[in-house]
Formats: C-alpha cells, sequence, structure tokens
C-alpha cells in the first residue's frame, strides 16, 4: 500500500454561504491495483500507480501528501482512465508550507472511476552489470545481464511491476533501503570475436627501442544482431566481467570492463587486457612536398604534402590472429595506394584489419595526399 497520505474528501455541500457548517465525509481509498516503475532513464525514474475511487455527484476533492518521499512536485499528474469524457479534473491547489497538493475532480454522477496517478521519483534508481563467458577457443560467449535495483525513496513497493525498455518486466517487491540483484537476461551461443588494436596515435611506431615491453589492447567484439541471438533490443552500458572456459572443467578470470550502450546493429567491444603477442612496428618512408604556394616574398603559404608509411605486423601466436591497425589522420587528405583493404572511418581516421597467420609477418604499405598545408 502507497504509505503517502492519499484520502478522499467528499463535499456533501457547496453552500459556504450557508450559517451552518459544511458537511464533508472522509473515505479510505482503496489500494494501489497495480504499480508501473519506469527505469528506462538513466536518472529520473518513472512511476504509474492505478486505483479506483469511489467518486459522489459533484466536486470530489482528493488530497496528495508525500511527506519523506522524494517525488518531484512538478511531476505529479493524474489521469481519468473510466470515463475521461465525463469526469473531469477541474483544479489543483497546493497548500502553503506542505508536501501535498489538492485535485478537484467533477463527477456528474456517483460511480466507480479509475485513475491513474504519475510522478517521477527520486533516489529509486538501476544499475546493470555483466556476466560474460567465452569457451576455450575464444569463439562463442554466454552473456548474462543482471538488473541491481536500489531504493533510496523513502516509498516501499510491495509489490511493483519494473519495466526497462528491453526485456521482459518483471513483478518484485522492494522496501525502502533495500538493494536488489537480479537476472534480467541470458543469451548463449553468441559468436565474437578477438581483436588486437594498435593506434598509431596512441602507441610507439617503435617497440623494440622503448625500455618498457608494448602491449597491443586486445577486445572481444560482440555483433548485436539477431544473427547473433541478439539484436531485439539495445544493450545497456554496464560493468561486465570476462570469464574463459580453461578446457578443463574451470574458468579463468580474463578482467573487467565497462561495456558501453550499444544499439542493435552495432558492436559492443569487451576489452580484456593488453598482448606481446603480436607487435607492430611502423615508420614514415617518405614524405615529399608538391604544389609548393609561396607569396611576394617568396615565403611558403601552402603544400602538398606526398606521405608513405610502412607498418610490420609480427604474430608469435600459434593462431591466426585478427588486428586493427588505426591511423589518425590531420586535414584534408586521399589515400593513393594501399597493399591492404582500407575503410575510412571519419575525416580523422583511416583503419585497416588484417588477419596476421600463426608465426608469421605481414607487411602494410600505403601511401597518401594530405592537402593544403599551412607553411
Amino acid at each position: 500500500m502507497f504509505n503517502t497520505r492519499l484520502f478522499i474528501i467528499l463535499l456533501a455541500s457547496l453552500l459556504f454561504s450557508s450559517p451552518a457548517p459544511a458537511r464533508t465525509k472522509l473515505v479510505a481509498l482503496p489500494d494501489r491495483e497495480s504499480t508501473l516503475i519506469r527505469l528506462d532513464h538513466p536518472e529520473a525514474t518513472l512511476v504509474q500507480e492505478e486505483r479506483t475511487l469511489t467518486l459522489h455527484k459533484g466536486i470530489n476533492k482528493i488530497d496528495f501528501s508525500w511527506k519523506g518521499v522524494h517525488i518531484d512536485p512538478d511531476s505529479i499528474r493524474l489521469r481519468i482512465l473510466e470515463h475521461p469524457d465525463d469526469t473531469k479534473l477541474i483544479n489543483v491547489s497546493y497548500p502553503p508550507n506542505a508536501q501535498a497538493l489538492v485535485w478537484d475532480i467533477y463527477s456528474p454522477k456517483g460511480w466507480q472511476e479509475k485513475i491513474r496517478i504519475s510522478y517521477l521519483l527520486a533516489n529509486i534508481d538501476r544499475v546493470i552489470t555483466y556476466e560474460a563467458n567465452t569457451n576455450k577457443e575464444e569463439s562463442e560467449l554466454a552473456l548474462s545481464s543482471f538488473m541491481v535495483l536500489r531504493n533510496f525513496s523513502g516509498e516501499t513497493f510491495s509489490p511493483a511491476m519494473f519495466q526497462l525498455d528491453y526485456g521482459q518486466g518483471f513483478e518484485k517487491s522492494i522496501i525502502d533501503g533495500e538493494t536488489k540483484r537480479m537476472l534480467f537476461f541470458a543469451a548463449n551461443d553468441l559468436k565474437i570475436k578477438k581483436v588486437f588494436t594498435f593506434n598509431a596515435g596512441v602507441h610507439p611506431w617503435e617497440p623494440a627501442k622503448e625500455l618498457n615491453n608494448v602491449g597491443i589492447p586486445v577486445h572481444y567484439e560482440l555483433e548485436n544482431l539477431a544473427a547473433n541471438h541478439l539484436g531485439e533490443h539495445a544493450l545497456w552500458n554496464g560493468k561486465t566481467r570476462i570469464y574463459q572456459d580453461d578446457g578443463r572443467g574451470s574458468t579463468i578470470f580474463l578482467g573487467e570492463d565497462m561495456a558501453n550502450y550499444t544499439p542493435v546493429g552495432r558492436k559492443m567491444e569487451l576489452y580484456i587486457g593488453d598482448s606481446r603477442d603480436l607487435v607492430v612496428t611502423q615508420r614514415k618512408t617518405r614524405e615529399e612536398r608538391k604544389n609548393v604556394r609561396r607569396n611576394r616574398d617568396n615565403e611558403i603559404m601552402l603544400y602538398d604534402s606526398d606521405e608513405e608509411m610502412k607498418i610490420e605486423i609480427e604474430n608469435f601466436k600459434d593462431h591466426p590472429s585478427t588486428i586493427k591497425i588505426i591511423e589518425p589522420m590531420q586535414g584534408e587528405w586521399n589515400v593513393n595506394k594501399s597493399s591492404h583493404a582500407h575503410k575510412r572511418e571519419n575525416a580523422k581516421q583511416l583503419e585497416f584489419e588484417l588477419h596476421i597467420p600463426a608465426k608469421q609477418k605481414t607487411i602494410l604499405t600505403y601511401s597518401y595526399t594530405i592537402k593544403n598545408i599551412r607553411g
């Protein structure tokens, strides 16, 4: 039962000019018939509750207060459900110095009226966490999503239907001050791809010259698609613990990552650490100025630059590996020639994805032109 005060004062007479005091009748409000708590928004929780009022003909005053409950007063709404064309909400007033409001509802006759009260409730929220378990070959993954529900709103819900924007709603009771963790959804046999990522704007070009060992970040890529037993809804961001089957009936803890929000059709990336099984060495092998433009004082104002890169990727692993090469680019540029397929990710980034055979080395070369460089 909603522990805020909610009751109906039915006015038996509105003849305030009469010397006799107006007669009123206090009627206890029925319990909530249903409560829906929407957890879609990360910063605000929407509560919708339905009750059936017993209205009398004329003006019915409904007093709603929320002392001790963290309700946003500006968000409180009342909707007539049973007879919306006849029963009317005609006025809302706010008593001074009180966490309360009064609704004036007109009813053309005495009858039962179902209403929906909605409001934003603070200090009740949810956190999404994941547990990912890969097979020994690191080709498939089982993903479990858990919802951690935290209630410090000042209100007790017993029970209520909790709903995110995807998955099945679930009915739970939760008292004020309580935290609950529950399985939200689970999916098995999800295809994954293990990808090494070298970013030329972040990682050293010649790791052999570094004093410390240089590792390359490794991720699992998981596509949120129907073909991959997903694709029905977005995946919320959340802390993810990642485990691997060791092939002997036990598991290995690979690491922990904060998964990003992943819409349908996009890839979720799960970072599992840095690896030294692949070594990437990058060098600029050519840089030549062309189309030099000078001013009257013979000072260089603009020029184009033709450049060429050579990237060596050596795989020390006993099986093939996939590596993504990210090349940051500046200004106006275009690729002239490349030894491997490439993708212009955006105006400032060129990407390659290569499959390196086990115990072998692959050499990637590409040339490009940067235009209109200021002198």
